[in-house]
């Protein structure tokens, strides 16, 4: 298979994005954010409507919590597959189908007769929402260098803000008019994302790299399986049966199950859904561990607000909607201006520490005070917290990770941080929603009995969703405060987990952002060092873009294609590099470009190039998509199958990993160009090596692995008894010692790695033993050793 770098470019700063160049992008993403907006619009506007839909379509506490839970379930094991497909498809075609996904889940939403169909087709209307939040963040990723994507990103979390900002009032006002009611809820969003559709077609365009491609079908089952299991037992267990029993340990034991063989099928996966490798980088573990707390804080607090504000403190929906603008607002705010800043300074870490330090106090503040006659402008503050907290955290988490992978992984780096914050969220709403559904039973049990009311005979406290206008005035204030009091008991499992997420944020170790798209390529020889513009030879004319195109070992790549677009994909230049790989592409506007290069035998690249009035000098290091293949042998000649095969740089970093298939045949790609050694191990032999230099051709290394055998056997005294601590030597035929081993407390020695041949084998703990032996196979071979009896002579006077 071949594996393609998509994009690098090298770590030269490159200028401040001019006004023009700002605006093509703008413009080339407003059909994606567009796309973004209608899906989160889709979720916000149905949370006002949420106690209105339950009630009427006769829906139960647990049920209100699934309605929120089947779409955050879908779109959470939805999102890594998205992203992996990204990394190996057209983006743009993927954005389109995402969308028409939502559309048709929208419609079925719309039409639905009965709370479980409500249920089942929010699972199809997730789906298109993973694909969108997944999409957006790897669609910016991939024409915006990490310096600048803090802006995009901090305009994407204005997108989310107005959305979750309009997406109550909205539905408010659609609930409250009658003529319309709460099926327009899912029907408005429709029209909005058939426009985006037509938008994004228009304006949307992503370099796209064809690439041979294996979708690791398993894996994507096996996770999606997993996670829904878990998710299942999670939001069940303690309500449809108890959390020890055996239907408890069914589930849970298949979600591990499923998850344990999702880990063994990727890490063996040529192209997995979730690369396991990302993982070693620590930056990338830290910000997927906070993605998940900070998915359970905000996912898990926040979306029963809505149902506390209107069942706690008698508010309408649009009411709701509107009590709920500090935090949204907040979230506006700061998710805005902290992008701003980090594109600024090039700083990331401060925000997303403070982010977490906000979170955390506000829903520990929201856990003290939220009641239903608490001051609302106390709620207000604490809201506003929580929304700052989230609008620092949320996107700057993903924005972190991209600044520390490959364009390649892009796609599947970040999804595996928004998949995550999407499971932390699933999670949060079904455990906390749990929460929520024990204490309002049990606070309305407690308060009913305490007017002297049975509970088993109001339909209240047998987790019916309560319509408080019908409810007799003792009654009412009853559910009130057992919903006040249920709230604030969610806000008080959610700050720990907030804390949790701040822990890891500190941990983050800071990486500057980059100005450009890509990382160096790896185990390249100039990779470690800062890339430089080329020293012209003549100055640079207004609108010219020049430079040279190097491998790794430093020589120029001549007849390269180089290929300029703007970046909604409009061709304005191509030359082809010439001697000693310079180019040179003239009369360009000012703006920003995507720069593409292609040749045979290396990895196409690509990269973004900001053009001012003085023109633009960049060098780029395109390294070769190296191939090893060969077969690995055995002393006898036999081809030798399961042996792994390893390839690694001359500074000992792995850059490729095989087994031989039946016929002792591998194929490493993928490789750095320059040396490469391969090794070749297989158990009961000598690893076998061969050295090989790649530069833009396969290259063919067949490996020997040479059979060893085992001495091994019992050294035992003249009483026939064995002995402890005697030394076993062995030499070859030459006489060299070739192994020592110690025997045991039953006398008892191993010699492991011996190739066939004659050996001398002498153990000695009174007076020395020889015996000889010949290794003719890798079985091993015992010979056990017996000392002889040591005669002393006492020699009398003289």
């Amino acid at each position: 298979m071949t594996t393609v770098s998509e994009a690098f470019e090298p770590a030269a700063d490159a200028a401040g994005t001019p006004p023009a160049g700002r605006r093509q992008v703008l413009e080339a993403l407003s059909g994606l954010l567009a796309a973004l907006f209608v899906a989160i619009l889709s979720s916000t506007i149905v949370s006002n409507a949420l106690p209105r839909i339950i009630g009427e379509l006769g829906g139960t506490q647990a049920q209100y919590t699934w309605v929120v839970t089947a779409s955050l379930l879908s779109m959470t094991a939805s999102t890594p597959i998205w992203g992996k497909l990204a990394d190996l498809f057209s983006k743009k075609l993927l954005v389109q189908l995402a969308i028409i996904i939502f559309i048709a889940g929208s419609v079925l939403c719309g039409t639905t007769q009965s709370t479980t169909m409500l249920i089942v087709f929010r699972v199809l209307q997730g789906l298109g929402m993973g694909g969108l939040q997944a999409l957006a963040q790897v669609v910016i990723a991939a024409i915006i260098p990490p310096r600048e994507r803090g802006r995009y990103s901090g305009y994407l979390g204005a997108i989310m803000a107005v959305a979750v900002v309009g997406g109550p009032l909205i539905g408010g006002v659609v609930v409250d008019t009658s003529w319309l009611g709460w099926r327009w809820c899912f029907f408005i969003t429709v029209p909005f994302a058939a426009i985006a559709l037509v938008v994004l077609q228009r304006t949307l365009s992503v370099p796209t790299i064809k690439r041979e491609v294996h979708i690791d079908y398993l894996g994507a089952v096996l996770i999606a399986g997993g996670v829904s299991a878990l998710l299942v037992w999670t939001s069940l267990a303690g309500k449809n049966f108890a959390w020890v029993s055996w239907s408890s340990l069914a589930w849970a034991g298949a979600g591990v199950v499923a998850l344990a063989l999702a880990v063994l099928v990727e890490s063996r996966a040529a192209e997995p859904v979730v690369p396991l490798r990302l993982f070693r980088e620590r930056t990338v573990t830290l910000a997927t561990v906070a993605g998940l707390f900070v998915g359970v804080a905000m996912f898990g607090s926040t979306v029963f607000l809505s149902q506390f504000f209107q069942l706690a403190r008698g508010a309408s929906a649009t009411e709701a909607g509107l009590l709920s603008l500090p935090l949204i607002g907040a979230m506006f705010v700061s998710s805005a201006v902290a992008g701003q800043l980090i594109s600024k300074y090039g700083k990331w870490k401060r925000f997303l520490v403070l982010g977490g330090v906000l979170l955390t106090a506000g829903l520990a503040l929201e856990a003290g005070f939220v009641s239903a006659t608490a001051v609302y402008w106390q709620l207000a503050v604490f809201m506003a917290l929580v929304g700052l907290g989230v609008g620092m955290t949320q996107q700057n988490l993903v924005l972190a990770v991209q600044n520390t992978v490959a364009l390649r992984d892009m796609g599947a780096a970040s999804s595996t941080v928004a998949f995550f914050r999407s499971l932390g969220g699933a999670v949060g709403v079904a455990g906390l929603g749990a929460v929520l559904s024990t204490s309002v039973t049990d606070n309305i049990t407690s308060g009913l009995a305490a007017l002297g009311i049975d509970p088993s005979a109001t339909s209240s406290s047998g987790g019916q969703i309560p319509q408080l206008s019908s409810l007799p005035g003792p009654i009412r204030a009853v559910v009130e405060a057992a919903y006040g009091d249920a709230t604030a008991h969610v806000f008080l499992f959610a700050a720990p987990l907030a804390a949790v997420a701040l822990i890891a944020i500190l941990f983050l170790r800071e990486v500057p952002l980059r100005h450009t798209i890509d990382l160096e390529p790896a185990g390249s020889a100039v990779a470690a060092a800062p890339e430089r513009a080329i020293a012209p030879e003549r100055a640079i004319a207004p609108g010219e873009l020049r430079g040279r195109l190097r491998t790794a070992d430093g020589s120029g790549l001549v007849g390269a294609m180089v290929t300029v677009t703007t970046v909604d994909g409009r061709q304005v230049g191509r030359a082809r590099a010439g001697e000693s790989g310079g180019y040179a592409i003239e009369a360009l506007s000012p703006g920003t470009y995507t720069v593409i290069i292609t040749a045979p035998g290396f990895r196409p690249a690509a990269a973004t190039v900001t053009v001012n009035g003085t023109g633009a000098a960049r060098d780029f290091v395109v390294t070769s998509d190296g191939v090893v293949t060969g077969t690995v042998r055995g002393s006898d000649g036999q081809a030798v199958a399961g042996a792994t095969v390893v390839a690694t740089d001359t500074a000992g970093q792995v850059v490729g990993r095989t087994s031989t298939a039946g016929n002792g045949e591998f194929q490493l790609t993928g490789l750095p160009s320059g040396e490469i050694i391969v090794t070749a191990d297989l158990a009961g032999h000598r690893p076998g090596t061969a050295a090989v230099r790649l530069g833009g051709e396969p290259v063919v290394a067949d490996i020997l692995v040479e059979a060893t055998g085992v001495l091994c056997g019992i050294v035992a005294g003249p009483d026939g008894l064995g002995l402890a601590d005697a030394t076993v030597t062995v030499a070859d035929a030459q006489g060299s010692p070739v192994g020592t081993a110690v025997s045991g407390p039953d006398g008892r020695y191993q010699l492991s790695g011996l190739p066939p041949g004659e050996y001398t084998v002498v153990t000695s703990l009174y007076e020395p033993s020889t015996n000889q032996v010949e290794l003719t196979s890798a079985q091993p071979a015992t010979v056990d050793l017996q000392l002889p009896l040591i005669r002393h002579r006492v020699a009398g006077p003289a």
